[in-house]
């Protein structure tokens, strides 16, 4: 089993206070990373206390530091203070995780302006804005990896918001590749497939269990074997792998 050693380095994480980002963030807490959380205010303060509940797991698991920043991906100004913010904090970025993002999931023919707008705000430019602004203040030879989905590559009935936004998420890696090369910072993506998360909590039962049945390893995906995944890819093992899509599917594709 390969020990990663992040000692040092700053890995901010958009999205984790929870689910698929706070694993990710437990990984490199383990492999001694400085571990910058990001959460998105919402009304009732949840995410605010996930958050919170997340600093204090990612301390005791041997984190270097754990700071806190709150921050909209979807609004370029929110990420522009969010990343000032960073930079005061630790001098600039090393690894960047763009993982923030949600669902709404409904037919074309119901599917609203609304619903479309919410999704690619969120899902492709918050992409966008991080992967511009983190990109400032990266250092060179940094990492940025960037949660596509299987949906951005087959495509999912009553997910054409998330489907067309993941499908950008994998275009804007492979063109940031190409951009960001003469810097040494390599750009990839992932492409989970059904993962085991609290947004799955949306899905009917029998729609889970036809997702198993069609993967081949016969299970859900683990937050942890995303993680494991992001780590590889950020890590110096992986100094010549840029501009790809890595599916974490099972063998689902």
């Amino acid at each position: 089993m390969i020990q990663f050693d992040f000692t040092g380095r700053a890995v901010l994480v958009t999205g984790s206070s929870r689910g698929i980002g706070a694993a990710i963030l437990e990984h490199y807490a383990r492999a001694k990373a400085r571990c910058l959380v990001n959460y998105f205010a919402d009304a009732e303060g949840q995410n605010r206390r996930d958050a919170e509940a997340t600093q204090q797991r990612r301390r005791e698991a041997g984190a270097a530091e754990v700071h806190l920043f709150e921050g909209d991906v979807a609004s370029c100004d929110s990420v522009a203070a969010m990343m000032q913010h960073v930079q005061a904090a630790t001098g600039g970025l090393d690894i960047l995780v763009c993982n923030a993002g949600i669902l709404r999931d409904r037919s074309i023919r119901k599917m609203t302006a609304d619903d479309w707008n919410a999704v690619l705000n969120t899902n492709l430019t918050g992409v966008f804005n991080c992967c511009k602004l983190g990109s400032e203040i990266m250092r060179d030879g940094g990492r940025i990896v960037n949660i596509a989905s299987i949906a951005g590559i087959v495509g999912f009935p009553g997910q054409a918001n998330y489907s067309a936004a993941k499908a950008g998420v994998i275009a804007i890696s492979r063109v940031l590749a190409k951009e960001l090369a003469r810097r040494k910072i390599t750009v990839n993506a992932i492409a989970p497939g059904v993962i085991n998360t609290p947004m799955l909590s949306g899905v009917r039962p029998e729609m889970v269990e036809s997702y198993i049945q069609q993967i081949p390893m016969g299970r859900l995906g683990e937050p942890a074997d995303v993680a494991n995944a992001v780590l590889f890819l950020a890590s110096e093992e992986s100094s010549y792998i840029t501009g790809q899509v890595l599916p974490v599917t099972g063998g689902w594709h």
